[in-house]
């Protein structure tokens, strides 16, 4: 039997659950895969206890003549990217979980795998343990795919369906996130999005082969979201989430930002810090993927899947090809809209609200006063769909109207 040997730079939660799971499932790997495939050695900046070879330089490690793929767990830019741009030049195969490199550098990161006769995979990059990279690449092949969206970060859907099923407001669910370990003690990348947002431009260049700058990519987190907006939504039938969304239909369409969700649609009751994945093609219709988003064995589960796959030559169709696509700016997006108001609970507000949003040609699906404090009303409305750039506007002259005091939130309806 073939034997392989792999270096794993960073061994963090990630990089030794491949190793642990390496060796627990050796016999069964071995027999699926044909191919024997052990850790060699890791390289770590901290003193441990390991029954492999340490090295504090990853350099080292890469040019380890045994070692013929590298599995990088370190997570961010620098020098994770130095680090895997020299294992590919060595002619090695990589296997990286690391979404903010893939989605900053994915169009090089490629270009170096090719030049180099060698394969870069990253499935574990987004959805932790959910097949959906390599399933949208191979497995749908046959498909037209035209749109893929879903709930790719775990912390925020934690903070969500606390809200939702316990009536917190947003700090004393992200409190309680933190204290059970789904989130970070800094949350900002979860919680405003940027996780998600590196996952969405993942998504649309794995659905669409499209080249996705992740600048280009709109981000909003969900530090504005109430307790009141998540009440209200439910009143209307509604569950707010964080969506990652990247849809085709001529231009790319890549976003991240909460949106309400029917409480019918199968991602509303996907709770806790679970991710779910959407994906509607032609001929295969819809399919939603579910599991765990992140952790140690999941994402590991990911990863040496892709080790399997690289190590057994299937190299030649791994990498992906990507094509120059125009990404569409936010103010093209069309969409139906939420929106909390508060107001003076008098006479008049609702039609100098409606003549603003009727300037700019937005029209009004629904409007629902909800309880009175003092002498100010909340007012919630719903919008049928329409150009972002056309709300914006209206938003701009209803924020100066006297009847309006403020502009609590606008969410997106899926």
């Amino acid at each position: 039997m073939k034997k392989i040997r792999i270096g794993i730079i960073g061994f963090g939660t990630v990089g030794s659950a491949v190793a642990a799971v390496l060796k627990k499932n050796a016999a069964v790997i071995a027999e699926r895969a044909g191919v024997e495939i052990k850790v060699k050695s890791v390289c770590d900046l901290r003193k441990l206890s390991i029954p492999y070879t340490l090295y504090s330089n990853a350099d080292k490690l890469i040019d380890d003549p045994d070692i013929s793929l590298i599995v990088e767990t370190m997570g961010g830019v620098n020098p994770a990217k130095k680090y895997v741009l020299a294992a590919l030049k060595a002619g090695k195969h990589v296997v990286t979980s690391n979404k903010e490199l893939v989605a900053r550098h994915l169009a090089e990161l490629l270009s170096a795998a090719e030049k180099y006769n060698v394969s870069i995979l990253f499935e574990g990059a987004v959805g932790g343990g959910i097949p959906i990279l390599n399933t949208l690449r191979d497995n749908l092949a046959a498909n037209k795919i035209s749109e893929v969206y879903g709930i790719v970060n775990g912390t925020t859907n934690y903070i969500l369906s606390k809200m939702t099923a316990e009536g917190k407001e947003f700090a004393e669910a992200l409190k309680d996130a933190q204290k059970k370990g789904f989130a970070e003690a800094d949350p900002r990348s979860d919680i405003e999005g940027y996780d998600a947002s590196y996952k969405a431009a993942i998504l649309g260049a794995a659905a669409f082969g499209a080249k996705v700058r992740w600048e280009d990519v709109y981000r909003e987190g969900i530090e504005k979201i109430t307790a009141e907006d998540i009440d209200y939504a439910g009143d209307i039938g509604y569950v707010i989430k964080l969506l990652a969304v990247a849809k085709m239909d001529g231009s790319l369409d890549v976003r991240v930002h909460p949106a309400l969700i029917a409480k019918s649609h199968p991602l509303a009751s996907v709770s806790e810090n679970f991710n779910a994945i959407y994906v509607k093609g032609f001929p295969v219709g819809e399919l939603m993927f579910y599991g765990p988003g992140a952790g140690g064995h999941p994402t590991a589960s990911a990863v040496i899947n892709d080790v399997i796959t690289a190590v057994n030559k299937k190299l030649q169709t791994t990498n992906y090809k990507l094509q120059s696509v125009r990404l569409k700016d936010i103010s093209e997006i069309e969409s139906r809209y939420y929106i909390r108001l508060l107001v003076p609970d008098k006479y008049g507000v609702i039609a100098g609200i409606s003549k603003a949003f009727a300037d700019q040609k937005v029209s009004i699906a629904a409007v629902t006063q909800k309880e009175t404090v003092g002498n100010l009303a909340t007012l919630v409305i719903v919008l049928h769909e329409v150009p972002e750039k056309n709300l914006i506007a209206a938003i701009k002259v209803i924020k100066k109207l006297p009847v309006v005091k403020e502009v609590s939130n606008v969410i997106r309806i899926l």
